[in-house]
């Protein structure tokens, strides 16, 4: 049986031009900064973003936790859209890394209004103000992928200097907003005191995600990752695929945002209310499966004896577009849901 895998953009195998600078790639030893390759994608990734530094880390999630422990302080708040993948799933580590918690902005599709933001910043009765940090993920997954417009990326950014705090962006598919919009990364970028992105998602790189700011800031992120016992060798060999990702992977993303509309138009003609094709920006798509008269993890275990692998995310079944589907693969995917409908 052919397998479909539309679980998520970090399933995606190196490409041939990875595989070939991972193998021919120049190394050193990372945590002692004389990895030439890992100089290299970090100087890459502060040259896109605007930033003065960049730090190679393991995964979004290592990058999102450095920067809200460097920012909030134990006891404080993280002011972020609800349902953001900070104030989910990773709210626990959040809590024991940092003692820090959250104050969940409503939004319904994770593009905070500045008025909600600044509602979100009022005083503690009796500690003050709790709030450190204003954090804005883009894209915004849960709601869909949703790419953040700038303007209203710069009214929030206005809001958090008004406050004196800092703006963090969880940019794990920010090139997916870049090209959605039209926004230069480095746009976003200049509207936030530090970033991350990931190269693993996405751009399809193997392993890896960068964290950009500040000099200062990255002096300091390079000691709390220390503290947090994290460090890399040679690394330079998944850094090798990293800049490969960022060189080729921008220029194709506009197909995965297309493939995702193709998938979306076909499950939307079998089961219109199943989800709102407007609404599928980049490379999500989020379907609701109670048109089937099936759970989420239900019409998920349909699609799997078939071929199609996805997931479940809050009641709805989760596609996720990447470089290793093609729009035949879209297709095939549609056919399946329809043939789960028609039975």
């Amino acid at each position: 049986m052919r397998r479909i895998d539309l679980r998520s953009d970090t399933v995606t195998q190196p490409t041939p031009a990875m595989r070939r600078a991972m193998a021919d790639a120049e190394v050193g030893d990372a945590e002692y900064d004389d990895d030439p390759t890992v100089n290299r994608l970090q100087a890459k990734a502060a040259e896109l973003t605007g930033k003065e530094a960049a730090i190679y880390l393991v995964t979004g999630t290592m990058c999102n936790q450095i920067a809200m422990h460097i920012y909030a302080r134990p006891g404080h708040l993280v002011s972020c859209a609800a349902r953001s993948h900070v104030s989910t799933i990773e709210m626990a580590t959040s809590a024991i890394l940092s003692g820090i918690g959250f104050r969940p902005v409503p939004t319904d599709d994770g593009v905070m209004t500045p008025d909600a933001v600044v509602a979100s910043l009022e005083p503690d009765p009796d500690r003050g103000p709790i709030v450190d940090l204003v954090s804005v993920e883009n894209t915004h997954q849960v709601g869909g992928g949703t790419p953040w417009p700038i303007e209203g990326f710069r009214k929030v950014r206005e809001v958090a200097s008004g406050a004196n705090l800092p703006l963090y962006m969880d940019g794990s598919r920010v090139f997916n907003a870049s090209v959605a919009t039209g926004t230069p990364v480095n746009a976003y970028a200049a509207e936030a005191d530090a970033l991350m992105f990931c190269l693993s998602k996405g751009l399809g790189a193997p392993i890896g995600s960068l964290l950009c700011g500040s000099a200062s800031f990255i002096e300091e992120a390079r000691k709390t990752k220390i503290l947090l016992g994290i460090s890399w060798r040679q690394a330079g060999i998944t850094a090798a695929a990293g800049l490969v990702a960022l060189e080729e992977s921008p220029k194709r993303l506009h197909e995965d945002h297309e493939n995702a509309n193709r998938l979306a138009a076909a499950i939307a003609d079998v089961t219109p209310t199943a989800l709102d094709v407007s609404r599928v920006r980049t490379n999500l798509l989020f379907v609701d499966p109670t048109p089937l008269g099936l759970t989420a993890d239900q019409a998920a275990a349909r699609l799997a004896d078939v071929g199609v692998l996805v997931n479940t995310v809050g009641g709805k079944v989760r596609f996720v577009t990447h470089q290793d589907v093609s729009a035949a693969d879209c297709d095939a995917a549609g056919d399946a849901w329809r043939d789960i409908a028609r039975g």
